[in-house]
């Protein structure tokens, strides 16, 4: 008797653009209940309901909640990346740039809050999506830090270390000031952080 055909690891994407938009629809709407009511509570007929199709149309896009929610850490992590590319692509030095990509993400966060609230809650959910997630940021960020080291746009040190650091504070930064608490003005925000960052805490 022949094995049965595995099962498989993810859903194909769609080829038609009818099949995109709906999968769209699928994940924008998941985002959307996910990221209020979190992965628990969440179901599957409240995303279909929120997404205006059929629950059966889902199945043919997703397996699973567990698919969407981590396609969703995937589309962040991409979106984010995306979005902080474009608006440091001009900056002349690392230092103009890490005011814009921090000032981008912080923008970021306060227009997809759901969204970023999916990736904390990944932690729990995903652990493995999670940790990918902000390890291939990281290895990103420490490349960048490497090149500016080279061309003597910011001193020697170890870019690893700085990479998490400055990852670290934009994290607790978007809480605070993007999600949490949106009455300060993100820019002076911004121009507090690289006060401390170019000056340092020394009197």
């Amino acid at each position: 008797m022949p094995d049965p055909a595995p099962r498989r690891l993810s859903s194909p994407k769609p080829r038609t653009r009818r099949g995109q938009d709906t999968r769209a629809a699928i994940l924008r709407a998941a985002e959307t209940v996910i990221g209020e009511v979190g992965f628990a509570a969440a179901s599957i007929a409240d995303i279909t309901r929120a997404a205006g199709i059929a629950q059966g149309t889902f199945y043919i896009y997703f397996q699973s909640k567990d698919e969407v929610f981590r396609e969703l850490v995937v589309e962040m992590g991409r979106l984010t990346r995306a979005f902080l590319t474009e608006a440091v692509a001009d900056a002349p030095d690392r230092l103009t740039a890490e005011r814009r990509g921090l000032r981008a993400f912080l923008a970021f966060v306060a227009e997809r809050p759901a969204l970023y609230n999916i990736v904390m809650e990944a932690r729990f959910v995903a652990p493995d999506a999670y940790r990918d997630y902000y390890q291939t940021f990281a290895r990103g960020y420490a490349q960048n830090l490497a090149a500016a080291m080279q061309e003597a746009e910011i001193r020697a040190g170890d870019v690893e270390t700085r990479a998490w650091a400055l990852m670290g504070m934009a994290i607790t930064l978007g809480e605070r000031f993007a999600i949490w608490d949106k009455t300060k003005d993100l820019d002076q925000v911004v121009e507090d952080v690289f006060d401390m960052l170019e000056r340092g805490l020394k009197p």
